[in-house]
């Protein structure tokens, strides 16, 4: 039974991976921010572990995972968790940029620094649910995009890094896709959100499931997803 940490699995993509990771029985280990967000993550999920940590504050990450019981094995570790704040670079405080990066780009970079024995002793797979804003950066998105250009460095150094340890690395990058932040997206654009434009966060997962279970002859390294509507 493979054993995948996940961040982000309170609503959206992360959620609809850790709902088919958890139905075929897999060992899913759930990243909350706060013991609150844990107590609801392990009511939703039967049987799943939580593991609490603040990804706005990346440099208590290890304080934090040394006060809990960390997985002795890691088949997958899956970032999935972000947050968007839009505005234009005239207008962005530090402390949105800092909030912005330190989620999407630092946090990620630590969690897997924390994880890389483990990811190693398993030869398993560090999987980046990116974004299109991580391959352009269009007006008033240039925090988020910084971040999410960011976080494909860090993939690209990582597989290049972690390759002759077995460690697979993949970037997912999707378009809009019909989750709350994406509601919370258009809010901050001033625009009307329909859900049914977008992708659904299940084809999102059914990619990450497939490049999850290649069979070891293979690895997906950067894959891109747009609406199909």
């Amino acid at each position: 039974m493979a054993t995948h940490v996940i961040t982000g699995a309170g609503s959206g993509i992360g959620a609809a991976v850790a709902r088919r990771l958890h139905a075929r029985g897999d060992d899913v280990v759930l990243h909350a921010r706060d013991a609150g967000r844990a107590k609801q993550l392990a009511a939703a999920f039967p049987g799943a572990r939580t593991l609490v940590g603040d990804l706005a504050e990346p440099s208590r990450l290890s304080w934090a995972f040394s006060h809990q019981s960390l997985p002795d094995r890691v088949d997958s570790l899956l970032h999935i968790a972000g947050v968007i704040d839009l505005g234009a670079v005239g207008d962005l405080t530090p402390k949105a940029w800092r909030h912005q990066l330190d989620v999407n780009l630092v946090a990620p970079a630590e969690l897997t620094r924390l994880f890389l024995p483990q990811l190693r002793a398993a030869r398993g797979h560090v999987l980046f649910v990116n974004s299109g804003a991580g391959l352009r950066a269009a007006a008033d998105w240039s925090a988020y995009a910084a971040s999410k250009h960011g976080l494909k460095a860090l993939a690209d150094s990582l597989r290049h890094e972690e390759h002759g340890n077995g460690v697979r690395v993949t970037s997912v990058y999707p378009g809009r896709t019909a989750t709350p932040m994406q509601a919370r997206t258009h809010q901050q654009e001033g625009k009307e959100y329909d859900p049914t434009a977008w992708i659904d966060p299940e084809s999102v997962a059914t990619t990450i499931l497939t490049a999850l279970d290649l069979p070891r002859d293979a690895e997906m390294n950067d894959v891109t997803i747009r609406p199909g509507r």
